[in-house]
């Protein structure tokens, strides 16, 4: 039987750098580590106030750039990060006051793989089945059938050193799944991937769903929300912006289209031009100079957005249409493309 996901007001305020951003420092961090007070207090919020719910079976997806708080949303939800605030729930158990009962319902991708070099992929999938308990010879079938089906046969007794980053991603699944997880969470699981691989990956997903596993993924690839999820939502600096479906969060884009100007200049004459003309229903200035029209139409409005700039003796550098997709959306929310 699927089990779902359950989130209450997620706080996280980050008071110390990441380790990453604590070695960049180099001697200057060591020194404050040995007791000199920094002048100003560190402090970020990685998510402000984050509730979701997730149905048991469903395929949900949370979108949003980088940095926008999505991997610290799977970091609370799998036990690996303590929130500030707020609770969350793997079916009926509380995640941080029953971490052990919740690790054995969950699989967990991360976002970039973390497997061991110096084994072959059917002893990672082995050793991490013997991890969680599965017998001997449960665990053996269990890898065979997972190699099989994550199409990893011809490399399952070679060391994963040299796989591709396709096979390191499928290899990585599949050592989620191996204890039989009733939840999996994959982080950003198509980065980096060539066309070819991210397709057949949407499928073992698929697949994957289709038995009854509950699906929580995290992607910045609009394509891949459209195609996978059956709800998104969509997060930017730690906050919920839009939850939907996603054809239901595409229709909420006014008009759909979006013709994006880049201007030399964008008098508010000009601006408000553009808001008379037909099947135009906003426009919107964002902070890189660009002019955002959304408008139930695209390429059939450009003679008269040319007619209207020439009069207003302003030159256009540059013109993108869009049609209605989850990308619109962000940029309606937030002004600012998902890859900004």
């Amino acid at each position: 039987m699927a089990i779902g996901i359950r989130a209450e007001g997620l706080r996280k305020v980050y008071t110390s750098p990441p380790p990453a951003a604590a070695a960049g420092r180099g001697a200057g961090f060591f020194f404050l580590a040995r007791g000199k007070a920094p002048k100003h207090k560190y402090e970020v919020v990685a998510l402000d106030d984050v509730s979701l719910e997730v149905a048991p079976g469903e395929i949900f997806g949370l979108l949003g750039p980088n940095g926008a708080g999505k991997s610290t949303t799977v970091g609370v939800l799998t036990t690996r990060i303590r929130p500030t605030a707020g609770r969350a729930w793997i079916g009926e158990h509380d995640v941080w006051k029953e971490r052990v009962p919740v690790k054995r319902l969950i699989g967990v991708v991360p976002q970039r793989p973390n497997l061991d070099l110096a084994l072959t992929a059917r002893e990672i999938l082995i050793f991490h089945g013997a991890y969680f308990g599965v017998p001997a010879a449960k665990r053996e079938r269990r890898a065979q059938e997972l190699l099989e089906r994550f199409q990893l046969t011809d490399r399952a007794d070679r060391l994963v050193l040299g796989f591709s980053g396709g096979m390191l991603q499928r290899l990585s699944i599949a050592r989620a799944l191996m204890h039989d997880p009733r939840v999996l969470f994959l982080d950003e699981p198509s980065a980096g991937l060539d066309p070819q691989t991210r397709l057949l990956l949407w499928d073992l997903i698929r697949s994957d769903n289709q038995h009854g596993t509950t699906i929580l993924l995290t992607t910045h690839n609009m394509e891949e929300a459209d195609e996978l999820c059956s709800r998104v939502s969509i997060v930017d600096h730690g906050r919920v912006i839009a939850l939907g479906t996603p054809a239901e969060l595409k229709r909420s884009i006014p008009g759909g289209f979006v013709v994006r100007l880049h201007l030399a200049a964008s008098p508010p004459p000009l601006l408000a031009s553009f808001e008379r003309l037909p099947g135009v229903t906003g426009v919107r200035t964002s902070g890189d100079g660009a002019v955002d029209l959304y408008a139930d139409r695209g390429g059939a409005l450009l003679p008269e957005i040319a007619r209207l700039s020439t009069e207003a003796a302003v030159e256009i550098r540059d013109v993108k249409i869009s049609e209605p997709s989850l990308e619109n959306l962000f940029l309606h929310h937030t002004g600012r493309s998902l890859r900004d």
